[in-house]
C-alpha cells in the first residue's frame, strides 16, 4: 500500500511541477548558472514546542514530506534536478522567537520561508523577509493586517480573516436554509488575539447584512484557559439559536467539553476557521458532542483523487493522519517548487517575481488556482464547510466541493 501511494503521489508531483514549469517550462527564465551547487534551502518556522505543538510538529513533517516527494520526482528540473533542503525552526509560539529564527534561517541560506501558524508570529517573520528580500509564504496566519503593510516579499496561501469571517456567516445562513433550521441569533466565542478578533469582526459585519443578530461576543485566552464552562454558561443564558466559535485545537477540546457539560441549548455549533473542528482526530478527542459540529475553513479538496494519494502516502510514511492545517503547509512547498521551476533560479528576487505572477493548480479546495493579488493574498482562496458525521469530518458545502449532505445537528 505504501509503495502504491508513493508511486501515485510521486507521479502526480512530477506531472504537476512540469505543468507549472518543469524541465522545459514555456515562458520560463533562462537557467541561472551563478549558483548551481548544493541544495535549495527553504526555511520552515512553526511552533514545535508549546501549546500549539500538536499542529506545529505535523506542519513541519508535512513540509519535509513534500520536499522529499519533490526530490524523489526529480527535484527542480529547470535547475538541473537540484534538491530541496528544509531548514527547521521552532517559533515556540512566540512572535519574538519567530522573528529571530527567521533571521537565522535567512543567514543560513534559505531562499524562501514557510510558516508559521500564528498571525502574531507571521507579522514578525514578514518584517524579516522584507528586510532581507526573501520570499515568505504564509501557510496559516489569517490576520488581515499582515498584508496591509505594502510588503512585496510576503504571500499568503490560505484565505484572510476577512474572507473566513464573511464566508462563515454566508455559509451558516445557507446551511440553515438547506437543513430547515431557523437561525436568527448567534453567540460568538473566540480566542482573544488578532486571529479570533478579526475573524469575528468580519463574521459579525456580514451576518448583520444577512439579517442575523450576533451577540454576545465572548473571548478567552487560548494559551491560559483551563476550562470554558463559564463562557458556555453565558451562551446558554443568552438563548441564542447558534454558537459560532474560532480557536485553536487545545481550546477547541475545552469548548467541546464545556458544551457537553453545560448543554447550552443551541441548534448549531459552527466553527469559523477553527483549529480543531475540521481536524480528522477531533471526532475521537471531542467525544460524542463532536457529532454534527460544523466548521467553515480552508481544506484540501476531497473530490480530487490526488488529495487522497497525498493522505495515503503520508499515513504510510508517518503512521498518522495528515490534518487539514499541515496539508496547507505541504501545498506551500509544492507552490515554491513550481515558482523555482518558473524562475529557473535560486535568486530570492527571481523566486519572488515568479510567485507574484504564478497560476498554480492547488489541491486545496479553493475557487480556482493560486494567484496572488498586489498585496500578496491568494485571491482564489475560499473556505468550505465540513461537518462531523458518523465519527468522520466530511465536506458538506458548497455542493461542488462536498462529498456528503449536511445534517441537522439533531440527527
Amino acid at each position: 500500500m505504501r509503495l502504491k501511494s508513493c508511486i501515485a503521489i510521486g507521479t502526480f508531483l512530477a506531472l504537476s511541477l512540469t505543468a507549472c514549469g518543469g524541465s522545459a517550462p514555456q515562458g520560463a527564465a533562462a537557467p541561472d548558472t551563478a549558483d548551481t551547487s548544493g541544495t535549495i534551502k527553504i526555511g520552515s518556522i512553526h511552533p514545535l514546542t508549546g501549546a500549539l505543538a500538536f499542529d506545529g510538529q505535523q506542519m513541519s513533517k508535512a513540509i519535509k514530506f513534500a520536499a522529499e516527494e519533490i526530490n524523489n520526482a526529480g527535484g527542480i528540473k529547470s535547475l538541473g534536478g537540484a534538491k530541496l533542503e528544509i531548514l527547521d525552526a521552532d517559533s515556540q509560539g512566540k512572535p519574538e522567537v519567530g522573528q529571530s529564527e527567521a533571521q537565522r534561517l535567512t543567514q543560513a541560506g534559505a531562499v524562501a520561508l514557510v510558516g508559521p501558524y500564528q498571525s502574531a508570529v507571521a507579522a514578525q517573520v514578514a518584517t524579516v523577509a522584507e528586510r532581507n528580500k526573501v520570499p515568505f509564504v504564509i501557510d496559516v496566519g489569517s490576520a488581515d493586517d499582515i498584508l496591509k503593510q505594502g510588503y512585496t516579499y510576503t504571500f499568503r496561501l490560505q484565505p484572510s480573516s476577512d474572507a473566513l469571517g464573511r464566508f462563515g456567516a454566508r455559509y451558516l445562513k445557507e446551511l440553515a436554509d438547506r437543513t430547515g433550521q431557523k437561525i436568527t441569533k448567534v453567540a460568538y466565542l473566540h480566542e482573544q488575539t488578532d486571529y479570533g478578533t478579526s475573524t469575528y469582526a468580519s463574521f459579525s459585519d456580514e451576518a448583520a447584512k444577512l439579517g442575523l443578530e450576533v451577540g454576545p461576543q465572548i473571548t478567552y485566552d487560548a494559551f491560559k484557559a483551563a476550562d470554558l464552562t463559564t463562557e458556555l454558561t453565558k451562551v446558554k443564558a443568552a438563548g441564542v439559536d447558534a454558537l459560532a466559535v474560532t480557536g485553536y485545537y487545545r481550546d477547541g477540546l475545552l469548548t467541546a467539553k464545556a458544551i457537553a457539560s453545560v448543554q447550552p441549548g443551541v441548534k448549531v455549533v459552527f466553527g469559523v476557521s477553527h483549529g480543531a473542528f475540521s481536524s480528522p482526530v477531533f471526532p475521537r478527542d471531542g467525544g460524542a458532542v463532536a457529532e454534527g459540529i460544523y466548521d467553515s475553513n480552508f481544506n484540501y479538496d476531497a473530490t480530487k483523487p490526488e488529495s487522497k494519494a497525498v493522505l495515503d502516502a503520508f499515513q504510510a510514511k508517518h503512521g498518522e493522519e495528515l490534518r487539514f492545517i499541515p496539508f496547507t503547509s505541504y501545498e506551500c512547498v509544492r507552490l515554491l517548487a513550481a515558482a523555482l521551476e518558473k524562475a529557473a533560479s535560486r535568486d530570492p528576487a527571481k523566486i519572488r517575481e515568479a510567485l507574484a505572477g504564478i497560476s498554480f493548480d492547488t489541491l486545496l479546495a479553493f475557487d480556482g488556482p493560486v494567484q496572488f493579488d498586489e498585496t500578496g493574498q491568494n485571491k482564489n482562496a475560499t473556505p468550505v464547510v465540513l461537518q462531523v458525521q458518523d465519527g468522520k469530518v466530511v465536506p458538506v458545502h458548497p455542493a461542488a466541493k462536498a462529498v456528503a449532505e449536511p445534517r441537522p445537528a439533531a440527527e
